[in-house]
C-alpha cells in the first residue's frame, strides 16, 4: 500500500517523531494534567476572592460628579417651549432642544475598570487557555489514533469520533468564555460613556453596578464550568481508553 504514494525517509521520520510527541504529552495530560488541574480549580473555588457574599464589596466607584444643572432661557416657560417646538418642527429641524453633556476629557482622567474584577479576570483568562491548548493536544492524538476506514467493526472508531466531538464542544465552550469577557468590557465601556454624557441619570451608574455584580457571578460558574470539564474529560478517557487505543480487536480475522 505504500508503494501507491512516496514519502521522503526525512519526513516520515519527522511526522513519526511528532506523533510519538503528541501521543506522550497526551497521555501523560489525561493520567496528570486533568486529575491535578481538576483539584487545583476545586480548591480555587473555595477562595474568598471568588466567594464574595456581599456583591456591593465588588462595586467600584464611578468618579464622574453630576454637574449644575444649566438654565436654558428659551425654555424657561411652558408656553415658549412649546412655541419654539413648534417653530423647530416647521423649519425641518428633527434633533432635541436639550442634547447630553459633550465630553472632551473625563475630569478625573482616565476611568478605570472595575479592579476587583480585572485582577479576577486575569486570574481565570490563562486557566480558559490551558484548557483550549490541552483539549486541542489530546483532540489531536485521538484523531492520530484513528484506524483507516473499513467495512465493519467500527464500534470502537465511533468511541474515537464521540471523545473527539466532545474535545471539540469543550473547545468551543472555552472559547465562548473568552468572549464573554470581551463582552463584558465593551458593554460597561459603552455604560460609562452614557454615564459622561449623561451624569443626571442614575439608572445609567446602577447598570453598571448590575453589570459588574453579573460578571462576578458568571466569572464563579466560568471556573466550576472548567473544573467540571477537566473532571468529564479525564472520567469519558479513562473508561474508554482501551477503545480509543486499540479501536479495533486483533481477533478480528479469526472470525472469518
Amino acid at each position: 500500500m505504500s508503494s501507491l504514494l512516496k514519502v521522503d525517509n526525512e519526513i516520515k521520520t519527522k511526522v513519526d517523531a511528532f506523533r510519538e510527541r503528541i501521543t506522550a504529552e497526551a497521555e501523560d495530560l489525561v493520567a496528570n494534567f486533568f486529575p491535578k488541574k481538576l483539584l487545583e480549580l476545586d480548591h480555587f473555588l473555595k477562595d474568598p476572592i471568588i466567594n464574595i457574599t456581599e456583591l456591593k464589596e465588588i462595586h467600584s466607584e464611578i468618579n464622574l460628579t453630576v454637574p449644575d444643572p444649566i438654565l436654558l432661557p428659551n425654555l424657561h416657560d411652558g408656553l415658549e417651549a412649546q412655541n419654539a417646538k413648534k417653530r423647530k418642527l416647521e423649519d425641518g429641524g428633527g434633533e432635541d432642544m436639550v442634547t447630553g453633556t459633550k465630553v472632551f476629557v473625563m475630569p478625573g482622567g482616565m476611568m478605570k475598570s472595575n479592579a476587583n474584577l480585572v485582577d479576577l479576570i486575569e486570574k481565570v483568562k490563562p486557566e480558559i487557555r490551558t484548557l483550549i491548548e490541552k483539549c486541542n493536544t489530546v483532540k489531536m492524538w485521538v484523531q492520530l489514533l484513528i484506524p483507516r476506514i473499513e467495512d465493519g467493526n467500527n464500534f470502537g472508531v465511533s468511541i474515537q469520533e464521540e471523545t473527539v466531538a466532545e474535545l471539540r464542544t469543550v473547545e468551543g465552550e472555552a472559547a465562548s468564555y473568552l468572549d464573554q469577557i470581551s463582552r463584558y468590557y465593551i458593554t460597561r465601556a459603552k455604560l460609562v460613556s452614557k454615564i459622561a454624557k449623561y451624569p443626571h441619570v442614575e439608572d445609567y451608574r446602577r447598570t453598571v453596578t448590575e453589570i459588574d455584580e453579573k460578571e462576578y457571578i458568571s466569572l464563579k460558574i466560568i471556573v466550576s464550568e472548567l473544573r467540571n470539564q477537566y473532571v468529564t474529560l479525564h472520567d469519558m478517557i479513562l473508561k474508554n481508553i482501551e477503545k480509543i487505543k486499540r479501536p479495533r480487536s486483533s481477533n478480528t480475522d479469526a472470525l472469518y
